[in-house]
């Protein structure tokens, strides 16, 4: 029988974006571990802990949307005080990592890997000015096709990604390139924002990218994040006036 579960959402900023998804599990056991948080660990030869996370961060990219859901111990849950859990789970985590909210999951919600159908990105990219960016972006939004190679178990294949780009808009120039925020489909096949810049015409060049929402869109059109917080990021350089 399955016990009550936390969704914890969490930022990752800085020098720590450049661990991999395997290593940020590693670092939520340890953490969850020095926060004493009483996780549930699954039976058998070798117990795991019952730690299931969402959509993987392509290593290198920054974020304030990131999310797991632990498994936990009933009557520990019945006594949590989410704010003061939060605080916790921040004091455990590695410089860069930043836990955000903590909720009890109602009975039956469904996994982030299932659940979660696009995500907002900023997009810091260079080889354009905001001007020329508009022009293609405006250009691609207007086509039927946005043409990517991708490889898939060695073989190289030519795909379209235009029916899972949902929007793009261009912020304006910055101190080293151009900002667009996207919301890009994560579902049949999730798009990342170097492909959605490699897809225009010119393509850009990604310096940046930061996961700033992840939606749930259910089939009457009502959208919402798995875990909502305030406007969170400020973090790297500014759009110019």
């Amino acid at each position: 029988m399955r016990g009550p579960r936390l969704r914890v959402r969490f930022s990752k900023h800085g020098k720590v974006r450049f661990t991999s998804h395997r290593d940020v599990a590693r670092i939520w056991e340890r953490s969850l571990r020095r926060a004493r948080i009483p996780v549930a660990y699954s039976a058998g030869f070798s117990p795991r802990p019952k730690i299931a996370f969402g959509l993987a961060l392509p290593t290198g990219y920054s974020s304030d949307a990131e999310y797991l859901d632990v498994e936990v111990d009933p009557v520990w849950m019945a006594g949590i005080d989410n704010e003061r859990l939060v605080g916790a789970l921040t004091a455990s985590l590695p410089t860069g990592m930043t836990a955000l909210a903590a909720v009890e999951l109602a009975s039956g919600e469904p996994s982030l890997q299932h659940a979660v159908t696009s995500c907002t990105w900023r997009i810091d990219a260079t080889g354009a000015d905001a001007r020329e960016a508009s022009d293609a972006v405006s250009r691609a939004m207007d086509g039927r096709e946005l043409l990517v190679q991708r490889e898939r178990k060695g073989r190289l294949s030519i795909d379209n990604i235009r029916p899972a780009v949902h929007a793009v808009e261009v912020q304006g120039n910055i101190t080293d390139g151009v900002r667009l925020t996207a919301e890009l489909a994560t579902q049949p096949r999730a798009v990342r924002p170097a492909e959605l810049l490699a897809s225009l015409h010119p393509p850009l060049r990604l310096l940046r990218a930061c996961r700033l929402h992840q939606w749930i869109t259910t089939d009457a059109g009502d959208r919402s994040e798995p875990l909502a917080v305030a406007e969170l990021s400020v973090a790297g350089t500014g759009v110019e006036p």
